[in-house]
């Protein structure tokens, strides 16, 4: 095998061995391996791991070698012992005690959307999500289908939280928003429900669970709601102006089409969304981050 092929075979095992990484983390989140060790005044050993979880010793080493080998845990060996701790990363989004824990979201990942995915191949044929392949719920409400119980309710809103301590303070700096003294975070009844009067209504990761038509819809709404000199503040993961980029969004496009009837879009789509309702000063700012804003004008 030559020195280019092997690079592609290497690169092909790295793709068709992700949903293994995913379920590594997804694992030791649900089993609580990473509270476990932040609570722990010391590094442990995995049999004692395992004893604190009610797991398998062997399959507990297992999985924490591979959790050290993806750089969440790290391991010391004392007197031909080997001792794990969590990494800054693991401290910092996977323990649940931290302020920007991650880990209502992974649980969510790893249980909701990792099932969907599943479907992919048939999700591309159809052209609409799996809900009732994945769950066996009709998905013609889109949101009857994701909040399908209050506990998945409720682990969807969690996740959310997480996502914006993360993210929050970068897209909601993007701009000046001194200007508006009263801000509404629209929710979910948006459809037909009356808007509360505002001087900002925040779209948060909203357009991108509906095609263009609802999308439409929605915003002629918000902004005849709207006051002359207020606003709208969209927050999505902004594609590339060619579309075909940055990956992580172009995933979280394919994640609407298994879990929404929506897509991600680029800046150039968005602002023609918002033109065709009525607004104007259609500004895109890029946070560096995963997720950017839009401000439009009334």
């Amino acid at each position: 095998m030559s020195s280019l092929e092997g690079q592609a075979y290497r690169l092909l095992e790295k793709y068709s061995n992700g949903f293994m990484v995913s379920q590594v983390l997804f694992a030791a989140c649900e089993l609580g391996v990473f509270d476990l060790l932040a609570e722990a005044a010391e590094p442990l050993g995995s049999a004692a791991v395992a004893a604190h979880l009610g797991t398998s010793s062997r399959a507990t080493e297992l999985l924490l070698d591979a959790c050290v080998s993806l750089k969440l845990l790290q391991v010391e060996t004392r007197g031909g012992k080997a001792l794990y701790e969590n990494t800054e990363l693991s401290s910092m989004y996977l323990a649940r005690a931290s302020p920007k824990s991650q880990h209502n979201m992974l649980l969510y990942l790893g249980r909701t959307t990792y099932l969907c995915w599943g479907h992919l191949a048939q999700a591309v044929r159809e052209g609409k999500n799996q809900y009732l392949r994945a769950f066996g719920v009709p998905s013609e409400e889109l949101f009857t289908a994701i909040y399908r119980s209050e506990g998945e309710r409720l682990k969807f809103m969690r996740g959310l939280q997480d996502v914006w301590s993360v993210h929050g303070r970068s897209v909601m700096a993007a701009f000046d928003l001194s200007p508006f003294p009263v801000i509404c975070d629209l929710g979910r009844d948006f459809f037909k429900d009356p808007l509360p009067e505002a001087d900002l209504y925040i779209l948060a990761r909203v357009l991108h669970d509906w095609a263009d038509d609802k999308c439409s819809h929605l915003l002629a709404r918000v902004c005849q709601a709207c006051k002359p000199g207020g606003g709208v503040l969209v927050i999505e993961s902004l594609l590339d102006a060619d579309g075909r980029g940055p990956l992580t969004t172009l995933l979280y496009s394919l994640n609407m089409l298994v879990q929404t009837e929506g897509q991600e879009r680029t800046p150039a789509q968005y602002h023609a969304l918002l033109a065709a309702a009525g607004c104007r000063d259609v500004q895109c700012r890029r946070t560096g981050g995963t997720y950017d804003a839009i401000l439009a004008r009334k």
